[in-house]
């Protein structure tokens, strides 16, 4: 029979350094936000893709807070884990593709805004025009871009009004712009008309030519 090595003190203490080396290396690989308590209402399969997801994102230095929303979001509606990490997966990239467009010092505000118009339709070539055409932040340019669309009105004629008045024009004019576009179409104008009309009616009578043969009087106004 074959006798067992004795261990001496020094072995112990190899074989002690390695498990602890190999334990590390185990917490190491597991997603940082398994552990998140807000992530306990997934089931166990989605919440460990959700924690990889947003582990990624972080070591990509995108913004991760939004990604948890996103999961929480479809806990709430009820949604079938495989569809919450697919849509999260899918911000993750978008946010990756507007910091792409956007550049690296774009806040994470800006992410968010230009990830929801790149899902808007709008190109990166329209988020990074408009970062060269203003000094300030572009969350609410961003913003009331997507709004736009999600009221009707064309992508291209969205991105060309913003584009058009987001250089000189204050948060506060872009909200005004936006809302009163959403009256109009609300009124019954077409959403490209009521585009320019806005745009004329907030900014001046040339501030914007989106289609100036549907140019005409706002819908229940004299």
């Amino acid at each position: 029979m074959t006798s067992s090595l004795p261990r001496t003190p020094k072995s112990v203490a190899a074989a002690g350094a390695l498990a602890a080396v190999l334990f590390a290396t185990a917490a190491a690989q597991e997603p940082q936000h398994l552990n998140d308590p807000r992530l306990a209402r997934l089931d166990t399969a989605a919440r460990s893709l959700v924690a990889v997801a947003i582990d990624s994102a972080r070591a990509a230095g995108l913004p991760t807070e939004p990604l948890v929303q996103r999961a929480l979001e479809g806990a709430t509606k009820d949604a079938p884990g495989t569809l919450i990490v697919s849509a999260v997966q899918r911000l993750a990239a978008d946010l990756g593709r507007a910091r792409a467009a956007l550049g690296a010092s774009a806040t994470s505000p800006e992410l968010e805004a230009g990830a929801a118009a790149l899902r808007a339709g709008a190109g990166p070539a329209v988020l990074a025009q408009l970062r060269r055409s203003r000094r300030q932040t572009i969350t609410v340019p961003l913003a009331v871009l997507t709004d736009l669309v999600a009221s009707g009105v064309p992508v291209d004629s969205a991105a060309a009004a913003v584009l058009a008045l987001a250089a000189s024009a204050r948060d506060a004019d872009l909200i005004d712009f936006r809302r009163a576009v959403e009256r109009d179409i609300a009124l019954g104008a077409a959403p490209t008309a009521a585009t320019a009309a806005a745009a004329a009616g907030v900014f001046g009578a040339n501030a914007l030519d989106v289609n100036a043969g549907a140019r005409g009087a706002r819908p229940g106004r004299p």
